[in-house]
């Protein structure tokens, strides 16, 4: 599956920036940043026992320059137009990682690093509504494979608008065994019983309020739960069955 994606990705990336077709990349890429620029306050519960919740200021960007993209935690390049969109090749930021030192509920577990998703994607904007769809190989420790599919709407509320989204994420047995799996020798350490979790599938709900301050300015307020799959909420190191996360931010829009 890896070496498969990696070849696609190349080929995809090559033919992009060579290929007559796309010499809307060229045309796009002298052009000047459309979207929003700021910073957020993030908060972010893990699902591993004894997780503490994670609070960070990161900054805030959702904007295309030319043929470049970046949604908040995902980025990349368009390249093939396809449909409403483009055939994008994606990265992802993910902070999936946990340290185990300190965490009384984990000793004998070994750290987890954060995952290093990379892949394809694409945005569909469609007359019914947003459709974000992206497949990433972890090139880091666990080399699994994530998948996410995601539907979004806007409703004008006055000059606020809010913008509801239902999706779906996938991950591969690779991926939840190096997470949430128990090993051998683990389990010998930590007295869990081992464990080898399958693929998952976990429903997300998401909602982001978005409200101009002054000319120009924005402030977005954001909530997501995910509901974990079976896989992950039966290990011995989930403390939880969800996954809660939210921000508040203030943004510039460039148009």
């Amino acid at each position: 599956m890896s070496r498969r994606l990696y070849k696609a990705v190349l080929v995809l990336l090559v033919h992009g920036l060579s290929h007559p077709a796309t010499s809307f990349a060229v045309e796009e890429s002298q052009s000047r940043i459309h979207g929003d620029l700021g910073g957020f306050v993030n908060a972010a519960q893990s699902p591993v026992r004894g997780g503490r919740k994670r609070v960070m200021l990161l900054p805030y960007a959702y904007f295309d320059y030319g043929s470049t993209y970046v949604r908040l935690d995902t980025f990349g390049v368009k390249t093939l137009p396809i449909g409403y969109g483009h055939l994008e090749l994606a990265g992802r930021i993910k902070f999936d990682g946990y340290q185990t030192a300190g965490n009384a509920a984990l000793q004998g577990i070994n750290d987890r690093q954060n995952s290093i998703p990379v892949g394809l994607g694409s945005f569909q904007l469609t007359p019914i509504g947003g459709f974000f769809l992206y497949a990433f190989h972890d090139v880091n420790r666990s080399q699994g494979n994530l998948y996410e599919a995601v539907y979004v709407a806007k409703f004008a509320l006055g000059e606020a608008a809010v913008y509801p989204q239902i999706g779906i994420e996938l991950n591969s047995g690779k991926y939840n065994q190096y997470y949430y799996g128990v090993s051998a020798s683990e389990s010998a350490a930590s007295g869990y019983a081992a464990y080898t979790p399958s693929a998952s599938t976990s429903p997300l709900l998401k909602v982001m309020l978005e409200v101009p301050l002054a000319e120009g300015w924005y402030a977005n307020l954001y909530l997501r739960r995910k509901w974990l799959g079976a896989a992950i909420a039966n290990s011995p190191l989930a403390g939880r069955k969800n996954e809660d996360n939210g921000f508040v931010g203030v943004a510039f829009r460039f148009k």
